[in-house]
């Protein structure tokens, strides 16, 4: 199924693969996502919704088995404090539900800052927008796509 983050992609001329997989409401952990695409959880990028008290609302683009560095990317984003956006705001902040926020195609222009460990690898699996389809693509053209910022913002759980 296409997703609007895919049609995104089609429009920029970026190769892309969607994968499909059955959705657990109860554990939409990355790393249970990541077992289901069959990619180690290090190569399936989270997407988190963030609000700075100067930037406001920013995405922390982060490996399936690591956390955001509040710290590290508030010195990123020039934040003097930065936290998660509280769950019940996700959907009307992005448009997006739980499990399946993304980045790419969005519509509201937020600062997207992706940690540094995303050039490890030659493709990343992000959330294609919708719970149960993953984007496979490689980390430059998602980069690209998503005008991200680089920086090392995980940590380890």
């Amino acid at each position: 199924m296409k997703t609007n983050a895919a049609r995104f992609l089609d429009r920029l001329g970026i190769e892309y693969e969607l994968r499909e997989y059955e959705v657990d409401p109860d554990d939409l952990s990355a790393e249970t996502v990541a077992a289901k695409v069959g990619l180690p959880p290090e190569q399936v990028f989270k997407t988190l919704v963030l609000r700075g008290d100067r930037g406001g609302i920013c995405f922390a683009v982060v490996p399936g088995n690591a956390e955001v560095d509040a710290k590290a990317l508030a010195r990123l984003t020039g934040d003097r404090r930065i936290e998660m956006a509280p769950l019940k705001e996700v959907q009307p902040l992005t448009g997006q539900i739980r499990g399946g926020v993304t980045a790419v195609g969005q519509t509201r222009g937020y600062p997207v800052f992706v940690d540094e460990t995303v050039i490890l690898f030659d493709m990343i699996s992000v959330s294609a927008g919708v719970r149960g389809t993953q984007i496979l693509l490689q980390p430059e053209a998602y980069l690209k796509a998503v005008s991200g910022t680089i920086g090392a913002i995980a940590r380890e759980k």
